[in-house]
């Protein structure tokens, strides 16, 4: 019987990025593995790794109702064309809408990877909208076949607590891992300048315009020895930051905004410190797995997700969100002392090692996939 996989992403860049290791071992242990995701220009690469891609019609930052039924439409009658088989969904709304079209249609199996749940489930009193959600999945998760992969351990308690899922239908995956071989540990080079990076997309609840504050409180001091290199492109997401907002804050000498980079491990070797001030949900961001494996010192927030990549003191500190003074002042502490940043790089690496190689996550990938076929 053929093994045959879906994977289902929201953009061809992001599957390249975050899950192409994942699906070239799966067809190397010979299943028909298939992408289902949006085109954004990357289709040809996906192709040449002899991957066939599904175009998805998908707006993975739309709210517009007909939008998100066209989606639902859409994977509904690709699993019914052939329900014989293994649907892998990363991203809330792929779960949401693959989660209702793979349960209605039956399919043989269905993992659902957790990879951060945003703004819509931080803080306290969930809104109508999240409840709507919660009762969505409860209703798509009430089945043997189905397998949730989460990445840090408060999404997967939000799934039990709310009874969304059993115990024994979860799967604890620490990020999506990175290739040690490729991201290999760079001592800090030398420079008349002391590079503070920050990689994610433009999105404010990344936390870009509080690494900006933070930036401008040292700027009296700093502003000849310290460079900050903010790298992400523009994002249609509605709390996208605006090109015209970044050209305001951002000076291109200080506070350079470099737009999006596809050469990311080249700029972390150029770097200094890491930091990444994010309040968003976060799964395991793959920056902050990528910035150990190069071996850098990391200030990020003690919030889900980016507190998984810190062991405060060791490797870097951990910062309240939305706290620009204590940011600041951490960042100060890594500017001026070259050995703390050359120890926090090496522990660094070796916490990458330990916990966030890219071979570990693509054997538990592939344990879970052959566990449905069962």
């Amino acid at each position: 019987m053929r093994k045959i996989l879906l994977i289902i992403v929201n953009e061809d860049r992001f599957f390249l990025s975050h899950r192409v290791g994942i699906a070239l071992a799966a067809k190397q242990e010979g299943w028909d593995v298939k992408i289902v995701c949006k085109d954004t220009g990357q289709r040809s690469d996906v192709e040449s790794l002899g991957l066939e891609m599904i175009e998805l019609p998908i707006n993975p930052t739309g709210r517009n109702l007909l939008q998100e039924l066209s989606t639902f439409r859409f994977l509904y009658k690709l699993y019914q064309a052939d329900k014989n088989v293994i649907v892998h969904h990363v991203g809330l709304k792929n779960i949401l809408w693959g989660g209702l079209a793979a349960k209605l249609v039956k399919v043989r199996g269905m993992v659902n990877a957790i990879s951060g749940l945003g703004i819509m489930f931080s803080g306290g009193k969930m809104s109508l909208v999240s409840r709507t959600i919660m009762c969505i999945l409860k209703f798509t998760h009430k089945n043997k076949n189905v397998k949730v992969i989460f990445q840090n351990h408060e999404d997967e308690s939000l799934f039990l607590n709310h009874h969304i899922i059993e115990k024994n239908q979860a799967v604890f995956i620490k990020g999506s891992g990175v290739d040690l071989r490729e991201y290999q540990f760079v001592p800090e080079q030398k420079s008349d300048k002391v590079i503070i990076i920050f990689t994610a997309r433009m999105v404010k609840e990344k936390g870009i315009l509080v690494l900006i504050e933070a930036a401008e409180r040292l700027r009296a001091q700093y502003e000849n020895k310290v460079e900050f290199w903010l790298c992400g492109g523009l994002s249609n997401n509605p709390n996208a930051i605006t090109r015209r907002e970044l050209e305001e804050l951002c000076d291109g000498k200080y506070i350079k905004w470099l737009g999006f980079q596809s050469n990311v491990r080249q700029l972390l070797e150029l770097s200094h410190i890491v930091a990444f001030p994010s309040y968003y949900r976060e799964g395991v961001p793959k920056s902050l797995i990528e910035a150990c494996a190069i071996g850098r010192p990391i200030v990020t927030t003690n919030s889900v997700g980016c507190k998984d990549t810190v062991e405060e003191g060791k490797n870097g500190f951990l910062v309240p969100v939305k706290n620009s003074e204590l940011l600041a002042e951490r960042l100060r502490a890594l500017i001026d002392n070259k050995e703390l940043r050359d120890s926090m790089g090496r522990y660094s690496r070796e916490k990458a090692v330990r916990e966030f190689s890219v071979d570990d996550v693509i054997n538990k990938h592939l344990l879970v996939y052959n566990s449905l076929l069962q």
